[in-house]
């Protein structure tokens, strides 16, 4: 049985190769025919194959660099000390409120994720630059140029996706750490009437709560009296004025500043308890630490800014701030550390605006109700005074007023040190 299979196999062979050379050039080109066609289909499959595997490669590089840029800008994370930390800063001072610290590590991770991408991409290139050159092409008899990918779809989509996803994850972040900052949701238990005037600073305090007033319950500082006389700033008469500038009669008229009288202040807060800065005299607003705290602000004549620095934000005070559109108000979740912070005017306002300063004066909460039951109890007490009741220097440690005459200066000293000059 065996043997007949053998004999036929062989027979059928030898009728194929019969048949070959029967057909002679016409087969042997229909067989060439088939085995190049085999030839194409295997090589268009590995071609296919080798731009899937290149493709899902680059999908998993750029899903590796969206899920990086999205955890290297994770904001809340705190940011790295030492000098690292430091030189990634890269100038922005320490903040003392949750909210600078938040800013300062989005600002560090930012820098971070920014370094890393560069550092691809610089990576890249000079990788490009070398594998790739003139020279190396000559040494292996290759062309001058390499192969080119123009119209490469799934390269140009890589390249396109993850620059969006970076710039999205920045977006994120960005508003993130914002609404953070700007949140009137943290319920503040001091409130601070800030006015800001040409060239100088009064800060009042609107409210407090009970466990830091000095009242023992929920302090209500506004002066009734004086806010009641500058709402009525607004109200005048009909500018037709006799000789002697009486109105003629008693009709109303439209002012120039949103249709109030030139001299209007209804829009200012007026307190109590008060601290007004002077030529010779930096006002110092005292606060506590550990409290939340909310700043009301508005210009009394032209525009100004309220900027301390260890507070890494700064809203502008604007005159007239509700007809204006502008938010005066902004508030921190505490602040973190107690001293002295030199706090400034950010907003160009006329001839003198570099020596519009202030002193922020961080105190504890007992200090701090302390030196309420003071101006509470003594209104006709300086501030100077009320800080020095409770252990602190009574003048601004952190900058000093300017000397103001003409002649004041001469001898290269154009400040004064009024603690020295108390002792």
């Amino acid at each position: 049985m065996l043997g007949l299979t053998l004999s036929h196999a062989v027979k059928s062979s030898l009728y194929q190769l019969r048949g070959i050379k029967r057909g002679g050039k016409h087969i042997r080109m229909r067989y060439a025919a088939k085995l190049e066609k085999v030839c194409v289909d295997r090589k268009a499959d590995t071609r296919e194959t080798a731009k899937q595997a290149w493709f899902m490669r680059n999908a998993t590089l750029a899903g590796v660099l969206g899920a990086g840029s999205l955890a290297l800008t994770g904001c809340d994370v705190a940011a790295p000390g030492g000098p690292v930390g430091h030189f990634l800063r890269m100038g922005w001072p320490e903040g003392i409120t949750p909210e600078a610290t938040a800013m300062g590590n989005f600002w560090v991770w930012v820098w971070v994720a920014a370094w890393i991408i560069g550092a691809i991409m610089w990576g890249l290139m000079l990788w490009s630059l070398f594998r790739y050159s003139a020279k190396r092409a000559e040494k292996n008899g290759k062309g001058e140029f390499p192969r080119q990918t123009g119209y490469n779809v799934p390269l140009e989509l890589v390249l396109t996706i993850v620059p969006i996803l970076i710039v999205m994850t920045l977006f994120f972040f960005t508003v993130q750490t914002q609404d953070r900052v700007t949140a009137l949701d943290k319920d503040p238990k001091v409130k601070v009437d800030v006015t800001a005037f040409q060239w100088n600073w009064k800060f009042g305090y609107g409210e407090v709560a009970e466990d830091l007033s000095p009242t023992g319950s929920l302090y209500n500082g506004r002066d009734e009296e004086r806010q009641k006389a500058a709402d009525h700033s607004a109200e005048f008469a009909d500018s037709t004025r006799e000789s002697h500038g009486e109105a003629s009669h008693g009709e109303h008229a439209a002012g120039p500043i949103h249709g109030k009288s030139k001299s209007d202040m209804s829009y200012l807060h007026f307190d109590k308890i008060e601290t007004l800065g002077t030529t010779d005299e930096v006002p110092v607003l005292v606060l506590p630490s550990q409290t939340p705290i909310e700043f009301d602000l508005a210009g009394a004549d032209v525009v100004h800014s309220f900027w301390v620095p260890e507070f890494l934000f700064k809203r502008d005070a604007f005159p007239h701030p509700e007809a204006n559109k502008s938010q005066r108000t902004f508030q921190v979740e505490k602040i973190e550390k107690e001293g002295a912070f030199v706090g400034r005017c950010a907003e160009m306002c006329g001839t003198y605006h570099a020596m519009m300063n202030f002193e922020l004066r961080v105190v504890s909460p007992e200090k701090f109700k302390q030196y309420m039951e003071f101006r509470n109890s003594n209104p006709k007490a300086s501030n100077a005074e009320a800080l020095k009741s409770i252990g602190e220097a009574p003048y601004a440690t952190s900058t000093s007023p300017f000397l103001s005459g003409r002649e004041d200066t001469r001898n290269s000293t154009n400040t004064v040190d009024l603690n020295k000059s108390a002792q």
